[in-house]
């Protein structure tokens, strides 16, 4: 049998000892969450008390739209993670010349890394919406930017990408059409693609939930875009469910790239964010909708697991932004998406951190937030429990046997779960293999523990789940208290 023993050896025990200690100390695994510092404003505090401010907040990672010499020499020592901004106006000057590229990079990389630890270069930004024709310059400025950071021994530290705005794709719903537009496949998105599969770098994506659900509030529940409890939406084309837009979306952009046969690339969310006010035209631009979008976003991150479509990803997400601008042109929204107002006092308050996760609560009114879907796309023939925005937690099998055994016998021994149904004869036994068994158990604990941060983790041995997970005949249950 392969669940637990009663005699197990005290090296079995030590190791699930250890699984279970470093449990909060590696869950930073399981995302990152970094802020948008953009600076169309006159009235935001100096770049050192920005500094102060991320540091004080938990923040340890920030992009910038340009390479600033203040913002980055403020940044200097902070140990916080840097991704710099090479300008659209400038793509056609690095695309054209080595030499111009290989300066930029001396004077705004090289001169301040890495006491300044920048970490990315984002060549442009959703440069295919640029009205200024950008878009036939950023594979060579990408290529020559990279080219730079080999001549002077930075490329394995600091990666280069291009953040891509959503209107990228030709479809994006279901989240299994995703394509990228056709004029842009061969002259852009492959080489862009093939470069990064090449330097080991990943696609920066721009994802903002609120414009679609601001277009669309007739047909999309608000609940599905803010992450909160809603009985999800039925992908036709591949059976998945979605309890979230975000992860629809993001999902989107995975399908194209693999449409390209590129799965193997990662993704970073450069922008995502929600505005706290709007005009009376901008449907749920409110703080209410902000503050439970980008709390319940960073909960969603900082406890792990990927898409449904990726579930092993783990993504590093930016949220825009952390001041509002009030110098920006647009709609009322446009200067209304930041964190902090300029006297660094919040504009809602949610946390960055695990820490400031424990205490916690997405406040929604009585009056507000609680749209419904009111059926899953397939009608919900198939559903026969309530499947509001529930997770699972399984064994990761790439983990190797001796983290799943010790990670088993932790769980239905010290850490009470209950694994009645994975012995002999019962009814989740079969099929009587280590990850099954382990996973039935892990998941166990991982309801018991009402989902709690870390409890899906087993020094790596786990993963959370958002489809409901099926060994053989057995489901795993759900639900606290389970």
């Amino acid at each position: 049998m392969l669940c637990f023993s009663t005699s197990q050896s005290m090296e079995r025990h030590v190791i699930a000892v250890v699984l279970l200690l470093s449990v909060f100390s590696s869950l930073a695994d399981a995302g990152s969450v970094g802020v948008n510092y953009g600076r169309i404003a006159d009235n935001l505090p100096s770049a050192y008390k920005v500094v102060q401010l991320l540091k004080s907040q938990g923040l340890e990672r920030v992009k910038v739209f340009d390479s600033d010499p203040a913002v980055l020499r403020a940044l200097s020592g902070s140990d916080i993670k840097v991704t710099v901004d090479l300008p659209n106006e400038l793509l056609s000057a690095a695309a054209k010349s080595q030499s111009y590229a290989t300066n930029w990079v001396q004077r705004n990389v090289v001169a301040y890394h890495p006491n300044t630890r920048i970490e990315a270069i984002g060549v442009g930004n959703e440069v295919f919406v640029d009205t200024h024709d950008t878009t036939k310059f950023l594979i060579s400025a990408m290529k020559n930017i990279h080219a730079a950071l080999v001549h002077f021994k930075l490329e394995s530290s600091i990666k280069v990408s291009s953040p891509i705005a959503l209107s990228a794709l030709q479809n994006s719903y279901p989240s299994s059409a995703g394509s990228f537009r056709p004029e842009l496949v061969e002259p852009v998105f492959k080489p862009m693609l093939e470069f990064l599969r090449q330097t080991g770098s990943y696609l920066m994506v721009n994802c903002y939930p609120y414009f679609a659900y601001e277009s669309n509030s007739d047909v999309i529940p608000l609940d599905y875009a803010l992450f909160r409890q809603n009985p999800g939406v039925v992908d036709a084309g591949n059976g998945l469910r979605y309890f979230n837009l975000f992860d629809a979306q993001i999902d989107a952009v995975f399908a194209a790239m693999s449409a390209l046969k590129y799965d193997d690339i990662d993704m970073v969310v450069s922008e995502t964010g929600w505005p706290s006010k709007g005009d009376s035209v901008e449907v749920g631009a409110s703080v209410e909708n902000a503050a439970a979008y980008n709390g319940n976003l960073v909960r969603r991150i900082l406890t792990g697991g990927g898409t449904p479509l990726r579930p092993k990803a783990e993504l590093t997400v930016y949220l825009f932004a952390l001041f509002n601008e009030d110098k920006k042109f647009g709609p009322t929204s446009e200067r209304n998406y930041g964190l902090f107002f300029p006297n660094e006092r919040k504009v809602y308050d949610i946390p960055f951190t695990v820490e400031g996760l424990k205490n916690y609560h997405d406040n929604r009114s009585p009056v507000s937030g609680n749209q419904q879907v009111t059926a899953p796309v397939n009608g919900g023939a198939d559903v026969l429990k309530s499947l509001t925005g529930n997770t699972w937690c399984v064994a990761n099998g790439e983990a190797g046997k001796e983290k799943l055994q010790a990670g088993l016998d932790y769980a239905c021994g010290e850490g009470g779960a209950d694994c009645h149904q994975i012995q002999p004869g019962s009814a989740c036994y079969d099929p009587n293999t280590l990850e099954a068994h382990a996973s039935y158990a892990f998941n166990s604990y991982y309801q018991k523990k009402a989902r709690g941060v870390g409890t899906c983790y087993f020094g790596g041995a786990a993963y959370v789940v958002s489809q409901p997970p099926k060994f053989g005949k057995c489901e795993l249950p759900t639900g606290y208290g389970n």
